[in-house]
């Protein structure tokens, strides 16, 4: 019997092997990952990890016996050279694994610069793996020089870290302002002024024209002429779904792996979850780029390989955690037309809304506002914008 082969070691595919586990599934089953480290979370690794407040195995999703106990075959350090979807293989090397269901949570990838920008330096750095935050480490000295190239919340973390471990911080942002893609400008500003309040320069509408150096990083050339010192730099303009096998093999690709509303690619004995599958989603096709969303798909995506058939119907939700802010977001702003400030001490949050419907909400250290926005949202419900805006209601009041 070939069983079941995962392919992806992160959040997605350790979810995805042991839901399999708890439902029942007693056949083979395979996890391959191409890092040489059992499943980890990444969240932490550019905030406590990189402090030091956070030891390698306390990143560990689970203990490494846990897949032995388990019967889950994990393969580590084996990229996967190729899928044979016609023939069910997966080539591993010189190695050829049979599967019955393949299901790929190959994750993401950072976006890089190309050479011609200086994208091949020394000191030039991602943020998405364990050995990219490693690699990383030893640069972060106080005193040093650090540029963030991108500001979202990938940019934004780095440089609340690099600003509690003593660095100055630069970080340019080419699109008019902070955020832009994922938030309202109330909340670009609120984080702005965070940032800036504890020292990071920000230059936004900046360009990025080349990072200088010879060999090694020292700069950056802005498109404008404007030139900034740096001993290093961090590049957090985004992540674009690992599809690249999926591609190969054939699979249909749809701002990355097309799924169907069960988690099912082009190919029905094939599956995908997590941040490189899209799926239908209320009259939409999206991809969500979430911890939640990698658990709550890939553990889907698992009761549907053993015939569930439920369709996969998220609410989604984020967080980003920076210096002693945690931003929470419930839901997805697109299409919004309008929005709701609403500030009780230091708590703040952003509701945005298409005409009276409630779309989505952005809490700035106000869990009670996300909370009431999450339960709103899954109960369908829009609150009176009015009462929202007026900071005498009671928040609870709106769910009656």
């Amino acid at each position: 019997m070939s069983g079941i082969v995962v392919i992806g070691a992160g959040q997605a595919g350790a979810s995805l092997v042991a839901k399999l586990r708890v439902q029942g599934f007693d056949g083979k089953l395979t996890l391959i990952g191409d890092e040489n480290v059992p499943p980890y979370q990444r969240p932490p690794l550019s905030k406590k990890y990189l402090l030091g407040e956070l030891a390698l195995e306390r990143l560990f999703l689970r203990p490494e016996s846990f897949y032995a106990e388990h019967g889950i075959e994990l393969l580590l350090g084996k990229p996967v050279r190729a899928i044979d979807a016609a023939a069910r293989q997966v080539m591993l090397g010189d190695e050829v694994l049979g599967y019955d269901q393949l299901a790929l949570t190959t994750g993401a990838e950072p976006r890089m610069l190309p050479a011609s920008m200086g994208g091949d330096l020394v000191g030039v750095y991602p943020v998405r793996r364990l050995a990219d935050i490693d690699a990383m480490a030893p640069e972060f000295a106080p005193g040093r020089r650090v540029l963030v190239v991108g500001g979202g919340y990938i940019g934004l973390e780095a440089a609340a870290v690099a600003r509690q471990r003593g660095l100055e911080v630069t970080l340019i942002e080419a699109a008019p302002r902070i955020l832009q893609r994922v938030a309202a400008p109330e909340t670009s500003d609120y984080m702005r002024a965070l940032h800036e309040g504890h020292g990071v320069k920000i230059i936004e509408g900046a360009a990025l024209a080349r990072l200088t150096g010879a060999g090694r990083v020292d700069g950056a050339e802005l498109a404008d002429g404007r030139q900034i010192a740096a001993d290093f730099a961090i590049i957090g303009i985004g992540i674009t779904p690992a599809s690249a096998l999926a591609q190969a093999g054939g699979l249909t690709l749809d701002n990355g792996i097309a799924v169907d509303a069960f988690g099912r690619s082009s190919d029905p004995h094939v599956w995908a979850a997590g941040d490189c599958a899209s799926f239908p989603w209320r009259g939409a096709r999206i991809r969500l780029e979430s911890v939640q969303n990698a658990i709550d798909q890939a553990e889907a995506v698992a009761e549907n390989m053993l015939g569930a058939e439920k369709p996969y119907d998220p609410l989604p939700w984020f967080w980003s955690d920076q210096y002693d802010l945690k931003l929470q977001i419930a839901g997805l702003n697109t299409g919004h037309d309008r929005i709701i400030t609403r500030k009780t001490g230091a708590a703040c949050s952003h509701w945005y809304f298409a005409g009276e419907r409630f779309l989505a909400v952005d809490a700035m250290n106000d869990p009670r506002a996300f909370m009431l926005g999450k339960r709103l949202l899954e109960a369908g419900r829009s609150p009176d914008p009015a009462a929202l805006a007026d900071p005498e209601t009671d928040l609870k009041s709106l769910l009656r």
